[in-house]
């Protein structure tokens, strides 16, 4: 049995508190006594470090404040980045919890004051414990002498939460004394995950948003509020009002082939032994690498819709996770020798072998197109450039792909689906990512651009600013110009028609800008990311991106022409709101990094600004696309500067640098 990861062990230090004074006529008996710290308090008091009165089932701290008390073991206690996220969760929920209080406070003169909302919605015994508890008028009370009746209102007081809409109070009476307290949501997640039938982990999840649409029809427990007694029609229909308010998060977008969401599910997962921690490699490390725009948007969506039911039910895609797993501890552990590469070829045979199966069977053309873009897209994530297994080319993946999707027909039902509000197919989104942008890789026209020239005739959403990030137009609009690089390549069209078809393809990404205040950083003032911030600067970069790749196809172009390397500055300034490091998104912009990056002079700012954005990376930055991206981009530069220093005057092309070298990179 092969196992490649090791539980830390280490054992428990005993705290001793300094000896008192010891009294008089006492002094034996003093002298033996010490006092042990507690170590059986709940574990978010121990991370707070704060004294735990060790409560059944919630202490009073946890209970007060809103938290949620774990005496069992959880999972980011075992992990310093996790512990320390959650720290920041923590404090954030106690501010939050602190200001509803004092809102709920001010407001409790006024019969159609909104009750106030903790964290965690309140049970019975915490309701009325909350009634029962008096306290003294502070200084901003309205009883207390100096109450100003006239405070000046502010919408950052409703910056909780990057998806609070701020309601339109200045311009309402009703709500002039005091501003209202803000709906807060909490999503819990439970999966259980069984192996060969035998439970091996419990993960629950806990997403909160703030929003100002109306709660849920009232719990059998808690008092009943009449609507009309404290909701305002005006708060729940306006939209984008004041900078950085946010919509809520549309937690069911995609039609997944799962089916719907669920809120309790279980994963029943058959895997032999000896796989088992590959398995959990995958989970805990892999996973959250794969849709990491997907978790801004939909939290938790990523894992408990699209990876765990496949793994529980898709023999193929089971396969195809293990060797991803198996190649991403080669690479980031240094593993070497016969056993691991024997993993990854052993699961990637099997993996290929059920496909083929499937395919003579011509059955589960869902299951087989799920498992055939998990083999393309994961490949994305892990790895390092200098991989040296035997395998199929992605693009060879790609025309199977292509085969099934047009078998479902799916294409055909997103162009019909264009007038209606429907849930974009989430294989069909994935698949379109990868054709546009894998277009560019090969030089060819993507396979389903009429689908998309018809979807952005009717500025219909095909789900891909949800995946991934960039709005679904700007995407069309690349699709587009992958079509006109095809043509030039082919010699299908002569330089004057070229230059007329540049030109309007830049007339239309002109209707696609956006005002530069708009374009701001994605976080809250509370750390909180705001998604749809962070698409519209991802957009942005794209946009850029674009731009240059339009311009390269100039006739004659150069890359030290003025108007070229002014594209890349604007690019390489868009770049400070995508936040960086391993925590960032730099990652999610591997394709714009490299179009802009191949047009980069030695003496450019993009390069440092690369180099610089590298480093806080870390030892991420060698993993994946970005990994490929950046050796890509080396050996451009290298050919490139070699050019200009000897005089030949010759633009090097990226893609004739991976097809010298005989990479096959998709840089997505």
């Amino acid at each position: 049995m092969s196992t490649y990861s090791s539980a830390p062990t280490g054992k428990s230090a005993t705290m001793v508190a300094p000896k008192a004074a010891p009294a008089k006529g006492s002094e034996p008996k003093a002298a033996s006594k010490m006092h042990r710290r507690s170590r059986s308090g709940c574990f978010t008091c121990r991370l707070r470090r704060k004294k735990c009165d060790e409560g059944k089932n919630q202490c009073k701290a946890c209970k007060h404040l809103g938290l949620k008390c774990e005496y069992k073991r959880p999972m980011w206690w075992s992990n310093n980045e996790q512990r320390k996220h959650q720290k920041e969760t923590i404090k954030n929920i106690i501010k939050r919890t602190k200001l509803s209080e004092k809102t709920t406070q001010i407001g409790t003169s006024c019969a159609e004051t909104p009750p106030g909302l903790s964290h965690s919605l309140p049970t019975s015994a915490t309701y009325s414990e909350a009634t029962a508890r008096t306290r003294a008028p502070s200084i901003e009370s309205q009883h207390s002498p100096g109450y100003d009746f006239n405070p000046p209102l502010s919408h950052d007081y409703y910056d909780f939460h990057p998806h609070i809409v701020s309601p339109p109070y200045d311009t309402n009476a009703h709500y002039q004394p005091f501003p209202p307290t803000p709906y807060e949501v909490d999503i819990k997640t439970e999966r259980q995950m069984y192996v060969n039938d035998i439970p091996t982990r419990h993960d629950s999840m806990i997403s909160t948003f703030s929003t100002y649409q109306q709660p849920p029809s009232a719990h059998p427990t808690l008092p009943s509020f009449p609507e009309d007694e404290w909701i305002n029609e005006d708060i729940y229909n306006t939209g984008d009002m004041f900078s950085g308010t946010e919509e809520g998060l549309d937690f069911d977008f995609f039609d997944f082939s799962h089916g719907a969401p669920q809120a309790s599910q279980q994963a029943l997962i058959q895997i032999d032994d000896c796989d088992r921690p590959l398995l959990d490699h995958f989970i805990d490390n892999v996973l959250r690498l794969i849709f990491p725009i997907l978790e801004v948007n939909q939290h938790g969506s990523a894992r408990s819709e699209v990876i765990l039911p496949a793994l529980e039910s898709n023999k193929c895609y089971l396969h195809c996770c293990l060797s991803i797993s198996a190649i991403h501890l080669k690479s980031t552990r240094g593993l070497q020798g016969e056993q691991i590469d024997g993993d990854i070829v052993r699961h990637r045979y099997a993996t290929i072998a059920e496909l083929c199966e499937a395919l003579k069977l011509d059955t589960n053309h869902l299951q087989i197109l799920e498992a055939t873009l998990g083999m393309i897209f994961f490949q994305c994530s892990v790895g390092r450039p200098d991989d040296a297994l035997p395998d199929i080319s992605w693009h060879q993946h790609f025309q199977a792909a292509i085969s099934l999707v047009r078998k479902l027909e799916l294409p055909h039902a997103m162009v019909h689906d264009n007038n209606a509000r429907v849930h974009p197919p989430f294989n069909m989104t994935l698949t379109s990512w990868i054709d546009i942008l894998g277009a560019t890789m090969l030089g060819r026209s993507p396979e389903f651009a009429d689908t998309y020239r018809e979807k952005n005739q009717s500025g219909s959403s095909s789900g891909l600013c949800e995946l991934m990030g960039c709005e679904d137009s700007m995407m069309y609009l690349i699709s587009e110009v992958a079509c006109l690089d095809a043509l030039k390549s082919s010699n299908g069209i002569n330089d004057m028609q070229l230059c007329q078809l540049i030109g309007s393809l830049g007339t239309s990404l002109d209707t696609t800008e956006v005002p530069a205040e708009l374009l701001m950083w994605p976080y809250s003032s509370t750390g909180a990311i705001r998604p749809k911030q962070l698409s519209r600067n991802m957009t942005s970069v794209f946009r850029l991106a674009a731009r240059i790749y339009l311009c390269s196809l100039v006739p004659n172009k150069t890359k030290d022409d003025p108007a070229m390397q002014a594209l890349v500055d604007r690019f390489t300034g868009s770049l400070h709101l995508i936040p960086h490091g391993p925590d960032g998104f730099d990652r999610s912009i591997v394709w714009p990094l490299l179009i802009a990056g191949s047009e980069s002079t030695a003496d450019s700012t993009f390069r440092q600004v690369l180099a610089s954005r590298i480093a806080s990376l870390g030892e991420h930055a060698e993993f994946g696309s970005f990994g490929r991206m950046v050796r890509l981009l080396q050996e451009v530069w290298r050919q490139s500067d070699e050019a200009i220093r000897t005089g030949s005057g010759q633009n090097v092309h990226w893609r004739d640098v991976m097809q010298q070298k005989g990479w096959d990179f998709l840089l997505i």
